[in-house]
């Protein structure tokens, strides 16, 4: 019980740190979400139709995932240097492959009588992607993102180590300043509100699932 009501105390002391440290984080994770989700849907649309440029884009996706997490995060800094940038490269690519995935494989998914049936209706090929097949698949999807939101969420505090801030900052200091006052304090914090983000955006996620996919697909 005193090592809880120390953190609580750690915590309060600095909440200027903890509010910087929690809008980094979320940035990232927002950020590299809306971007990766993009990027992958579009790859996922683009090569729905010929199998080797399926397979050879997650083969590429996949890739990244096999890389270190810190190596992928130090390479960029040759090219643009430390902080945000190669944070934000670093966990794009490593986004990719849940969304990827996901969309391939709901888009392969769809019953090709349900397509048959929108191409009878006079429906043109943007239109039947546009009306059904990506709203058919966007469940599948959407489960791809939230995975993805837990790897950056996680990962992002890796962002440190390259001056890219985050809540991985706390983490840093601690285990920099072991077994020093405080030090144990500051790396639970650190793990903590990456926990409690997480939880947060996957709730987030949730209500956007319930919003956006009609209770006949749900």
């Amino acid at each position: 019980m005193d090592f809880l009501f120390n953190l609580i105390d750690f915590a309060l002391a600095r909440q200027e740190q903890v509010l910087e440290g929690l809008a980094q984080h979320t940035v990232y994770v927002v950020s590299v979400l809306v971007t990766a989700g993009f990027f992958a849907i579009v790859t996922g649309v683009v090569t729905r139709r010929n199998q080797l440029a399926k397979e050879l884009a997650l083969a590429i996706a996949s890739v990244f995932l096999t890389i270190p997490s810190l190596a992928l995060f130090v390479v960029f800094i040759p090219l643009v240097g430390l902080g945000f940038a190669p944070s934000f490269i670093a966990l794009f690519l490593y986004s990719l492959l849940p969304i990827l995935r996901n969309t391939i494989t709901g888009l392969d998914g769809i019953d090709s009588g349900v397509l048959d049936a929108a191409k009878g209706m006079g429906l043109s090929p943007a239109q039947v992607l546009i009306k059904v097949q990506l709203p058919l698949a966007w469940p599948v999807i959407l489960a791809g993102v939230r995975v993805s939101s837990m790897l950056v969420v996680g990962i992002a505090a890796i962002a440190t180590l390259v001056a890219g801030g985050g809540l991985g900052d706390f983490i840093k200091s601690g285990l920099a300043r072991l077994p020093l006052p405080n030090s144990l304090e500051s790396i639970w914090l650190g793990t903590l509100l990456c926990l409690l983000l997480a939880l947060v955006i996957d709730l987030i996620l949730q209500a956007l699932k319930m919003a956006t996919i009609s209770k006949g697909i749900r």
